[in-house]
This record gives C-alpha cells, sequence and structure tokens, in this order.
C-alpha cells in the first residue's frame, strides 16, 4: 500500500493566501522526505465560506518540491471547463512532472458552479463523456477533427502531448452507483470519496467489480481512497486536536449539499463521534495501520490518499503528523 497526501487549498476568510501556499510547499517536502507517494489538491469554485486556491497553479508550483511523488488532480470538474483548454493544461503538467501526473476527474454536485460557468445541470453527463473522449483524442492522435454536441474543434495537426503514453492515469471520482458503474465501463479506477462509510464503501466495492465484469474490465491496479485522516501519540488527542478543524469543515460540506450526493440518507449534520465512525481515521500509529490493512484486506485499496489538515487549522499540527506517519506508519504498510 502507498499513501498519499492531500494539500488542503481551501483557507478561512481572512488568512494570507500567499503564506498558505507557502506552508503548502513547507508540507509537501516535509511529505516526500517522509515517504509520502502521491501529493493531491481539488477543485471548487466560490468556495464560500473559504477563500480557495486553484488547482493547477497551485499543482505546479507544489511539482518543484515532489522529488518522486507523483502529482494528482483530485479532481477536475470536467463539464465545467472547454475540454481543449483541459487537454492541454494537463499535458504541460504531465511535462512539468516529467511524467508523474494523475488526472482524477469528477462532475461536481454544486449548483453555485453550474450557474456560474453557464452549464446546465442535466447536461454534466453528456459534457463530460464528450470532453473525456475529445480530450483522449487529443492526446493521442496527429490529426483531429470533432464536432460534437457541445464542443467543436476544426481540423487540426495535434503537437501538445504529455510524456506519459497513452495518457496519464485517469481517475474517476464517484458517489452513487450510476456514476461508479460509469468509471468501471471506462476501465478506469474509481476514486473512492472521503466522505463514505466503510459499510457503505463494501457495498459500491461489490457493484464496481460486478461492472468491471460486465464490461469486460480488468480490475485496474491502481485502486485509490481518499480519507480524512489525523494521528497522534493516541486516540483520545486525535479525536480533541481534529474535532474543532474537521467538524467545521463537514459543516460547510452540509450547507454544500455534498451529503446528498452520497446514496441512501445520509447526513453531515450529526455529532462528531457519530460524523467520525467509519468516515474518518483518527487514532494513534498503531490504530491508522490496523484500518489501513482493514481496508487493504476488505476492499483491495492499494493507495491511500489522505488529507489531514482543514480550514484553521495550524502548520505545526500538519507537519507533526507528517513526521509521524513517516517514521511509525509508512515503513510498516508498504507490503499490505
Amino acid at each position: 500500500m502507498k499513501l498519499g497526501f492531500f494539500v488542503t487549498n481551501q483557507y478561512l476568510p481572512g488568512e494570507s493566501m500567499p503564506q498558505k501556499i507557502q506552508d503548502s510547499v513547507e508540507q509537501v517536502r516535509a511529505a516526500r522526505d517522509a515517504g509520502f507517494s502521491l501529493i493531491a489538491t481539488g477543485q471548487h469554485y466560490l468556495a464560500a465560506p473559504y477563500q480557495m486556491s486553484t488547482v493547477f497553479p497551485l499543482l505546479s508550483r507544489l511539482a518543484a518540491e515532489a522529488g518522486d511523488m507523483q502529482v494528482a488532480a483530485t479532481i477536475i470538474l470536467v463539464p465545467l471547463h472547454n475540454p481543449v483548454e483541459l487537454a492541454e493544461s494537463i499535458a504541460t503538467l504531465d511535462c512539468i512532472t516529467e511524467g508523474r501526473f494523475v488526472f482524477g476527474i469528477g462532475l461536481g454536485y454544486r449548483d453555485e458552479e453550474y450557474t456560474a460557468f453557464g452549464v446546465q445541470r442535466g447536461e454534466r453527463v453528456g459534457r463530460m463523456n464528450e470532453a473525456m473522449d475529445l480530450i483522449k483524442r487529443l492526446w493521442t492522435e496527429d490529426e483531429v477533427e470533432f464536432n460534437g454536441k457541445y464542443y467543436t474543434v476544426p481540423k487540426t495537426q495535434i503537437s501538445t502531448r504529455p510524456v506519459q503514453a497513452p495518457h496519464p492515469p485517469i481517475w474517476v471520482a464517484a458517489n452513487n452507483d450510476v456514476a461508479i458503474r460509469r468509471a468501471a465501463r471506462w476501465g478506469y479506477p474509481w476514486l473512492i470519496n472521503p466522505h463514505a462509510t466503510v459499510p457503505m464503501v463494501a457495498e459500491q466495492w461489490d457493484k464496481y467489480k460486478a461492472a468491471l465484469e460486465e464490461f469486460g474490465q480488468p480490475v485496474p491496479d491502481e485502486l485509490p481512497m481518499m480519507r480524512e485522516m489525523y494521528v497522534a501519540s493516541d486516540r483520545e488527542t486525535a479525536f480533541i486536536e481534529s474535532q474543532p478543524f474537521l467538524e467545521g469543515k463537514y459543516k460547510a460540506y452540509a450547507d454544500w449539499g455534498q451529503d446528498k450526493a452520497l446514496p441512501g440518507e445520509e447526513s453531515f449534520s450529526i455529532p462528531y463521534q457519530d460524523l467520525a465512525k467509519d468516515r474518518f481515521l483518527l487514532g494513534s500509529p498503531d490504530d491508522i495501520v490496523t484500518e489501513f490493512k482493514r481496508y487493504a484486506d476488505e476492499l483491495g485499496v492499494n493507495h491511500m490518499i489522505c488529507r489531514m489538515q482543514w480550514p484553521g487549522m495550524p502548520q505545526e499540527q500538519v507537519l507533526k503528523q507528517i513526521e509521524l506517519l513517516g517514521r511509525e506508519v509508512i515503513p510498516r504498510i508498504k507490503d499490505f
């Protein structure tokens, strides 16, 4: 199993964004030296109540500190973007990282973003399907002409290409069963979201594997999962130190409607202890290793991508966790 580090790019109002970005640079250096496998950050727009740095400029800066780690966008809201711009931006980032970029894709769920970008919510699946077809053609064909429902490219010679052939890895973030089935049809890794409980993920994992078999797709080599994590000397300390920040983050998620994007009647507006159960990784290094083993054995997950900071959390708490994971967790999970 590998351990990735999710770089928080949401900040409290009034915090200095230049300073927060420099904090992220320091975190990436520490993660690199601690033996992490990957860094990642995500994308939202109009992210009130937070400030939020945008993904491509931030990852370009952080890539300079990443060493041999992969650099991932988890995730890009594909229907909001022009696929030509995406194809060339991602090819550029793959060149910046010398072929270590990972392209995470998703639909998004916030009406504010669709309205601001002039995209009808009902078009989002069609736009993503068409965009991904065009993006892959732009990466792999010498000449492209495209006339779709949403996008048009006149006949043109293509020369802007990624380093990785045929293209960077594509991971599909999905909350509901239909989206998970779409990932299986494409044959791409399902990027398991950090919000679902373990029982929910286990049920969806069975559906994903069944859909892979139905569509004649092999189980991908890379099986990534995102999780909220806080590691400390003991479980009680991890709960106490994480609660003020992680609880606030999930209140914002509830306000955004993220819980309604999950199957069933999930709600994030519940007490912290209940919210954390089977959803967050909170505890000592031994607790974290045990939980990683559980995810590997029960779900086949082999790449955990953990977010260990939420808006307002001081830098020293993040760096302390990174050092602890590098010393007491990463060496113990390599053989899972």
